[in-house]
């Protein structure tokens, strides 16, 4: 069997080559909260070394990755989401109960990852708002690019105001007479966006590095309201994103319909824009010594804003290649990659928590921030093996199979003839 791709229509392999990429891309950014303790996610501060090499890594994942590979991956799932609902109803199914049918089960999905293996589920989220895209299916291209940005500034301006409170909670908590409710809630704080206070990370360190049944039991009760909140600060940017993976499909962007020369002038345009300005974000916060209320504010509520600019660039950039080397082997890896993108995103939770928590290999908190980028070009290398080898059988990757059969209530064909 050789690696030279089977014909396939150019605007399924660019979509799936984008997929593709996102689904290894977030890999960049979820590796800390795999490895770390959760404030690490944020901050080389909290855990992961301060010495130049952690910084580097830290501030290139906060210019180039984070929030970036997620946004990515929720304008492709727009994308997808409205291309499975425009199939229904070319067959004159009912798009409605197509499209909720799928988010249903993509709600238990999401529901099961986040409790039994990884805290950090982002498919709850997105069969939540995935819900709310559905009603924005037949907006034109337009609107759903202007409505789509504007609901990613609003969330930009929402954080921006709570970076506000915390700063005047900030400043109150520290004052000579400052109540001491209020001094506990700024330590609160503090500690999931700093430095964490040594019994808090013994007990996180103890908790990661021990059995099975202790980790879920401290999922289902102190933790269980993470997943849901840590989604919440992220639902009208997701919302915008999708909306624009929307617009992408409908404009062409996305199934690579454009000129080429357009595609590299979006991607200049894209990282002219947002490429230096984070890298200044990422300037002030190194310059603050990552304080939280700065990191926070800039992290969230700046990010939030610039990101889309190199979101958009880093899908040019890709669709561009797609158009530039059409039927190369390493492409047609990537996008079995992206076509099995549900099974390789939980199928990375179950390897890395297998590699990183104690009912496993252990490493939890061993690694530095720069050292635990050895793990990712390996499960890199796993997604790209397996996927095309498999979908060279079958028709879908074992999950999407499952989601698919769950969602239409019968059992789908999955060996290709």
């Amino acid at each position: 069997m050789t690696d030279a791709p089977a014909p396939m229509d150019s605007r399924f392999v660019s979509l799936d080559v984008v997929r593709g990429i996102a689904v290894m891309g977030i890999l960049l950014m979820n590796i800390v909260a795999f490895s770390m303790p959760q404030a690490a996610y944020f901050t080389p501060i909290a855990y992961g070394g301060t010495v130049p090499p952690d910084i580097a890594a830290w501030a290139t994942n906060f210019i180039f990755s984070d929030g970036k590979m997620r946004g990515l991956f929720s304008v492709l799932f727009g994308a997808s989401m409205l291309l499975v609902i425009q199939r229904a109803e070319a067959k004159d199914e009912s798009p409605a109960l197509t499209h909720y049918s799928r988010m249903s089960w993509l709600l238990l999905f999401g529901a099961l990852h986040a409790y039994a293996i990884w805290f950090g589920d982002i498919l709850m989220l997105y069969a939540v708002i995935g819900s709310v895209a559905f009603f924005f299916r037949k907006m034109e291209t337009h609107k759903l690019v202007v409505l789509g940005l504007i609901l990613i500034v609003t969330q930009a301006i929402l954080l921006g105001l709570v970076a506000g409170s915390i700063w005047m909670m900030r400043e109150a908590a520290l004052a000579p007479d400052a109540d001491a409710e209020l001094i506990t809630q700024w330590q609160e704080f503090a500690a999931q966006f700093g430095a964490i206070p040594p019994d808090k990370l013994a007990e996180t360190m103890a908790i990661h590095r021990g059995d099975y049944a202790g980790l879920l039991a401290h999922r289902l009760g102190p933790a269980f309201w993470d997943p849901i909140v840590g989604n919440l600060t992220a639902s009208l940017e997701t919302l915008g994103l999708m909306l624009l993976g929307m617009a992408g499909l409908k404009s062409g962007f996305l199934t690579g319909e454009w000129e080429r020369a357009r595609y590299a002038r979006c991607a200049k345009i894209g990282y002219l824009i947002g490429l230096p300005l984070l890298a200044i974000l990422a300037f002030l916060i190194i310059r603050s010594g990552f304080e939280p209320v700065t990191l926070f504010a800039l992290d969230f509520a700046g990010q939030t804003l610039i990101n889309p600019a190199v979101v958009l660039a880093h899908a040019a950039l890709v669709l561009y290649w797609v158009q530039s080397s059409p039927g190369s082997a390493l492409m047609a890896r990537v996008a079995a990659t992206g076509r099995a993108a549900f099974t390789n995103y939980l199928g990375t939770s179950i390897v890395c928590t297998m590699i990183f928590y104690g009912y496993g290999f252990g490493f939890f908190g061993e690694l530095s921030r720069a050292s635990i980028y050895i793990v990712v070009p390996g499960i890199w290398a796993l997604m790209l093996l397996w996927s095309k080898a498999w979908l060279d059988r079958y028709r879908y990757g074992p999950l999407e199979w499952l989601w698919r059969s769950l969602a239409r209530r019968e059992l789908q064909p999955i060996r290709k003839k």
